[in-house]
């Protein structure tokens, strides 16, 4: 896995992110986000969705753990703030999902040893006015995102 750190100045630079990545992610994909509160793990979503064809409006599944979007592939997105144990991952059956499309986990760190090795992790965060993320993926993905955003 590489690291990239990456200042995403505006929204319309935090698109163009999300943008980059949809461009190379493949089924099986996972991706973890990670962030406090309104860091831009959901905006990040949104926007990968809409790069990925996905008609329906996203949002946060805080409240229902999941939902299920389609597009270019089926796209399940958790969010696991509300996850006391390992056990409860378990009973959302996130390891047969997890091959049937594209897996977005929000607040993932409950479920860190049920992912797989060549998770996608990135790293939100706040930096003086703008968003700041780091990301720990492989090199495909790096690459379009120098592509097309400045560094």
């Amino acid at each position: 896995m590489t690291k990239l750190e990456i200042i995403l100045q505006d929204k319309e630079q935090s698109k163009k992110f999300s943008q980059a990545i949809s461009q190379e992610l493949k089924l099986g994909d996972v991706l973890a986000l990670y962030g406090e509160l309104g860091a831009g793990k959901t905006f990040f979503t949104q926007n990968l969705c809409s790069y990925l064809n996905v008609k329906d409006y996203v949002n946060s599944p805080s409240y229902v753990l999941m939902n299920e979007y389609y597009g270019d592939f089926n796209i399940y997105h958790l969010d696991l703030y509300r996850l006391n144990d390992s056990e409860e991952v378990l009973e959302l059956g996130l390891e047969e999902l997890i091959p049937q499309g594209l897996t977005i986990i929000e607040w993932p760190e409950i479920a860190e040893d049920f992912l797989p090795k060549e998770t996608i992790k990135i790293y939100f965060s706040y930096f003086e006015d703008c968003r700041k993320a780091i990301i720990h993926s492989r090199e495909s993905i790096i690459e379009s995102i120098k592509k097309i955003l400045p560094l």
